[in-house]
């Protein structure tokens, strides 16, 4: 907690002196960090940089109650995700923070989870921007991968095993219970509100699944929308087991949901940041060391066809019709 009279102090303060206060570290990796117009990053030889970028809009992607120090958590760690789907070894970021207004506490509490989930993964702030605005948080993620060692969405080959690591579902679970579309027991609202508000970046599978996986992608959308992404550039189709995907779902089996929710939530539902990706069936022994290495569960749900569609199989192999469709920014309410 920040003491009356720094809480003050800080009510006054301008764009530097925020900076300065809350998002100002010594880096550890940056040859020149936060301070000048420009950061500096030397990339060992033989290495490439990998970068990407997400924005978090209040109303948009977390609510206005939402709290602030799991907010900074998950504006890092859905970017970390996107390191995470290519292999790619965090090392420095960028944030730029649109705010209202200047709420020290509110801010303690974000550059907190922000803190400790950098420190996690020895990653630097290096530089962004701030300004007065709606509530707006852009972070830009750089990592490093190895020439040619990139995964990739256009590497998948027929006949390979489509994963899942971690969890699928439990987001969008607590995102339904908050808008009034479904109710669930208070237990397993809290769990589920946990993983959406506090996302765990696969890093250290996707570091462990270089030379193992032939395509990879990151689950932000839903499992349906993002695996089509790998098919579309890889020019190939795909077999789901639903129930194998079913069973990925932390929340599922003390949710009193019907099936078909259960489907929807896991198939379609978004905000997972889980990976989905293939490899060839020779590569199962090496998945599951890659599982264990990393402390990650992987789940099994499916092959790579030669056929350009993507077919759901229910519980007894049967293809099943649906009408799932991911989210979409433009299209999703």
């Amino acid at each position: 907690m920040l003491s009356g009279a720094l809480e003050v102090m800080l009510g006054f303060m301008g764009e530097f002196d925020l900076i300065e206060t809350f998002f100002k570290r010594p880096p550890r990796h940056a040859v020149l960090g936060v301070g000048d117009d420009c950061a500096l990053l030397a990339v060992k030889s033989g290495q490439q940089l990998a970068i990407s970028s997400d924005m978090l809009v209040e109303g948009r992607h977390f609510l206005s109650t939402a709290n602030p120090l799991h907010l900074g958590h998950k504006a890092l760690a859905v970017n970390l995700s996107d390191l995470a789907a290519c292999g790619a070894l965090p090392k420095a970021f960028l944030l730029s923070l649109a705010l209202p207004e200047v709420v020290p506490q509110w801010l303690s509490e974000f550059s907190k989870g922000l803190w400790a989930l950098a420190d996690l993964h020895q990653c630097d702030l290096v530089g962004g921007d701030t300004t007065r605005g709606p509530l707006n948080i852009c972070i830009t993620v750089l990592g490093e991968v190895p020439a040619q060692q990139a995964l990739l969405r256009h590497g998948a080959q027929v006949g390979d095993d489509i994963y899942v690591s971690g969890h699928l579902g439990d987001a969008r679970l607590a995102l339904e219970v908050f808008r009034g579309t479904l109710s669930v027991p208070q237990s397993v609202f809290e769990a589920a509100r946990l993983r959406m508000d506090k996302p765990t970046p696969r890093v250290e599978l996707g570091l462990a699944l270089r030379g193992l996986a032939h395509a990879a992608i990151d689950i932000s959308d839903g499992l349906l929308g993002d695996l089509q992404h790998i098919l579309k550039a890889s020019a190939v189709g795909a077999e789901v087991d639903t129930q194998q995907v079913l069973s990925t779902m932390a929340c599922a089996q003390n949710s009193g949901l019907h099936q078909d929710d259960l489907l929807r939530l896991t198939l379609a539902g978004g905000d997972d940041y889980e990976l989905v990706f293939t490899a060839p069936e020779n590569q199962r022994k090496a998945i599951a060391n890659a599982s264990l290495s990393s402390n990650t569960p992987v789940t099994r749900i499916g092959k790579i066809t030669a056929s350009p569609q993507l077919t759901l199989l229910d519980n007894e192999g049967q293809p099943l019709r649906h009408t799932f469709d991911s989210f979409d920014h433009f299209k999703t309410p």
